[in-house]
C-alpha cells in the first residue's frame, strides 16, 4: 500500500503533485479508468485517486506495477527515487507520525534516557539544562510534545516492537537529582517488563562501544521501508537513504551484540537503582 506523506513540506507535495500527474498522463493515454488501473495493479481506485492527486506517496511495488500495465517504458517506474527523497519530511515534528506508523523502532542513547521513555519530571530537567535556556512555555510545549509521543508504548502493546539501548552513562547521570533519576529508572523498569519492549544497557566497563558517533533510531514501517533519525546539537535528521540505513542497521546489530541481555539489562538497572 501507499503511504501518505507526513506533513510534507511543499517541495515534497510538489514532487508528489508531479508524480501523480505523470501517472494520470499515462492512464488516459491507455484509456483505463482509475477503478481499472487499481484493478489491475491490486489497489482500490481511492488510492490511486489519492496518487493522482499527489496525496499520497506511491510505494515502489505501485509504481513498477503501473509503468508495466500502462506499458510506460520505465517512465512511471523511474520516478521511484523522486518519490523516496519526497516521502520523509524534514522537519523534525513528523518524527511522531513516522513513530506511529513503525511496526519496530530501535534506539541507542548514550548521553540521556530515551524521550519515549523520559519520565515528565526527567523530561523537564532535560529541556531545563538546555543552553541558550527555554522559557518555562517553551518547556512546556516540548514536554507536552514528547508525553503525546510516549503514547504509542501504552497504547499499541502488540503493535509496534521497541528495543532500546543505552549507554550505562545515560542510566548513571542524575539528571534533575537523584530522586528524579530514581523514579527515572523505575519506570525503565516498569516499562522492561512489557512483552513487547527489550531494554538493553551497555556497560561502561566494555572495551567495544559501536555507538560512539552518538545516538541514532531505527524506524521500520509497515509499507517495508526503514527511516533512521538523529538529534545532535543543532541538527535533527532524518534519512531513507538505503546505503546510509544499511550502515545504521549494521551498527545497530553490533551495538546490540555488545550490550547485556536484556534480562541481565533489567538486573543491571536494579543494582543502579540500589546504588542511587
Amino acid at each position: 500500500m501507499s503511504v501518505e506523506p507526513y506533513g510534507a513540506d511543499e517541495e515534497s507535495a510538489a514532487v508528489l503533485r508531479t508524480v501523480g500527474r505523470v501517472i494520470k498522463m499515462c492512464r488516459e493515454r491507455t484509456g483505463l479508468t482509475q477503478a481499472a488501473l487499481g484493478t489491475h495493479i491490486g489497489y482500490s481506485e481511492e488510492q490511486v485517486s489519492s496518487v493522482e492527486r499527489g496525496r499520497r506517496a506511491p510505494a515502489e511495488e505501485f509504481l513498477d506495477a503501473a509503468d508495466r500495465v500502462l506499458e510506460a517504458g520505465g517512465l512511471v517506474a523511474g520516478l521511484k527515487k523522486d518519490v523516496e527523497k519526497a516521502r520523509f519530511p524534514k522537519k523534525v515534528r513528523d518524527l511522531a507520525k513516522l513513530e506511529a506508523e513503525a511496526v519496530e523502532i530501535c534506539a541507542y542513547d548514550n548521553s540521556v534516557v530515551n524521550g519515549l521513555l523520559q519520565t515528565e519530571e526527567y523530561q523537564r530537567a532535560v529541556f531545563r539544562s538546555r543552553r541558550p535556556a527555554f522559557t518555562e512555555e517553551e518547556v512546556d510545549q516540548l514536554v507536552n510534545a514528547r508525553l503525546a509521543r510516549q503514547e504509542i508504548i501504552g497504547d499499541r502493546q502488540v503493535g509496534t516492537a521497541f528495543n532500546f539501548v543505552h549507554d550505562e552513562a545515560a542510566l548513571r547521570r542524575p539528571v534533575g537529582g537523584k530522586m528524579v533519576l530514581r523514579r527515572q529508572l523505575e519506570r525503565l523498569l516498569e516499562v522492561g517488563q512489557m512483552r513487547n519492549v527489550e531494554f538493553q544497557v551497555l556497560p561502561l566497563d566494555s572495551e567495544d562501544n559501536g555507538g560512539l558517533d552518538g545516538p541514532f533510531h531505527l524506524l521500520r514501517l509497515k509499507d517495508g521501508a526503514t527511516v533512521g533519525h538523529s538529534d545532535i546539537q543543532l541538527v535533527s535528521r532524518l534519512t531513507s537513504d538505503r546505503r546510509e540505513i544499511q550502515i545504521l542497521e549494521l551498527r545497530y546489530g553490533i551495538i546490540r551484540a555488545q550490550a547485556l541481555t536484556p534480562r541481565k539489562s533489567l538486573t543491571y538497572i536494579e543494582t543502579l537503582l540500589g546504588e542511587t
